[in-house]
């Protein structure tokens, strides 16, 4: 059973080496749509994957960093880098590129390392992400799956290699929230009282 859940952010970059002379050379920017498509192999207390409501919270934090935020790419020119971070109040570097297909691959890492390290409390089991799609235009989309995550021929993914500006940390529900991750430490959803019972129906007696 797979879920899918929308999240929306405006952004800015610069996309070096790709063939358009206007994304390649200017800072501009997209109003990006992200669907990120969780699956599992059962329903929780719920009878649901993951409740939507637990992706307002970590995930739509981590996500929520690139809004009205500028990104570039750690191996950019440092004068261009020193600048993006002197001009910019929200601000995140990336170990990769800022096309579509690398915030694809980005959004799938983190929100799967922050369920990997999710205390579930309603029965969730075996939830991961099945797919993360990136519109960056009407017209256009770049979508990742967990062998692209993995693929270090489109760059090396890790926790570590990414930064973020103090202004998107500070605005996170908590601050320490990217901290966190690198440690290992555990996310704990909310508990939950059972109210209902699940019924188990019996066979129907031999006559």
């Amino acid at each position: 059973m797979r879920i899918r859940k929308l999240f929306k952010f405006e952004n800015a970059h610069i996309v070096r080496n790709c063939s358009s002379e206007r994304c390649k050379h200017s800072i501009h920017g997209h109003s990006y749509q992200i669907e990120l498509i969780l699956e599992a192999k059962r329903l929780d207390h719920g009878q649901m994957v993951y409740d939507f409501g637990l992706l307002k919270s970590s995930i739509k934090d981590i996500i929520d960093s690139f809004d009205h935020a500028i990104c570039f790419w750690n191996q950019d020119d440092p004068e261009y880098v020193a600048a993006c971070k002197k001009f910019s109040a929200r601000w995140i570097s990336l170990p990769v590129s800022p096309s579509a297909e690398q915030f694809s691959r980005v959004i799938f890492f983190w929100a799967q390392e922050i369920l990997k390290q999710t205390q579930m409390q309603n029965g969730e089991s075996d939830v991961s992400v099945y797919s993360v799609i990136a519109h960056e235009t009407a017209t256009g989309y770049a979508q990742c799956f967990a062998d692209d995550v993995a693929n270090e021929q489109m760059g090396k993914l890790n926790l570590e290699a990414f930064e973020f500006s103090d202004q998107v940390s500070t605005e996170w529900h908590d601050p320490e929230l990217y901290a966190k991750l690198i440690r290992g430490e555990s996310f704990v959803n909310p508990s939950v009282t059972m109210q209902v019972q699940p019924q188990v129906q019996a066979g129907t007696p031999d006559a």
